[in-house]
């Protein structure tokens, strides 16, 4: 079993990575909006794996870091919600922000995760909330109790600004980036189509 990989990152694609350590290519399921934060082209990186064994094939997931892998870790162990949900959970909302969520049974926040239902996010509030109280009063995450409900406040993430850190990372100036995001931002956009357009902005003015 691997436990993170490092080495440089040589591939990017929507829905994997690839990583190349004393000349093996490590191919690792990543979404482009989790990839995104890892770090440009051509850069030594660190990813975080889980490494999947079934009956039908042999997958590393990736993650950007441990935080990120722990969560995923913790969610794989509910009955229904397997690697590839997992992942996809852990690319829309931060450990945070889940934590957030399922401490204040915020149901409407974790089923907004794409191909995550309602009654998916209620099992995962039911089977999560008592470990990750534990785990945030041991970490000594500030918290104030109303009854039963706790009230997390944790930094709410800006689209654009992640976007424009997203492109930092792969290697764009800071003004490119900002420019790009600029002129691509939608009321509504997510942030993996909001990165894609601008992209595709900063290619046009480089070759236009």
């Amino acid at each position: 079993m691997y436990a993170y990989i490092k080495g440089e990152l040589t591939e990017r694609e929507d829905s994997y990575i690839v990583i190349e350590n004393n000349g093996i290519g490590y191919m690792i399921l990543m979404p482009f909006l989790m990839s995104a934060k890892l770090g440009a082209l051509g850069e030594d990186v660190t990813c975080y794996t889980y490494h999947s064994v079934k009956e039908d094939g042999i997958s590393l997931y990736g993650f950007t870091s441990k935080e990120e892998k722990d969560m995923f870790l913790m969610l794989i162990t509910i009955s229904g919600i397997g690697p590839k949900v997992g992942q996809t959970i852990c690319c829309y909302l931060s450990p945070a922000e889940l934590t957030a969520a399922v401490i204040n049974n915020d149901i409407k926040t974790i089923s907004s995760v794409k191909g995550l239902g309602k009654k998916s996010a209620e099992r995962i509030v039911l089977e999560l909330k008592d470990k990750l109280k534990l785990q945030a009063k041991a970490a000594g995450v500030s918290a104030s109790a109303s009854g039963d409900t706790y009230m997390f406040s944790p930094a709410q993430s800006d689209v654009s600004n992640d976007a424009i850190g997203a492109l930092v990372m792969l290697g764009y100036k800071q003004q490119d980036a900002e420019d790009a995001v600029s002129r691509s931002y939608e009321d509504g956009i997510d942030l993996q189509l909001l990165i894609k357009k601008s992209l595709k902005t900063i290619t046009a003015n480089k070759f236009g």
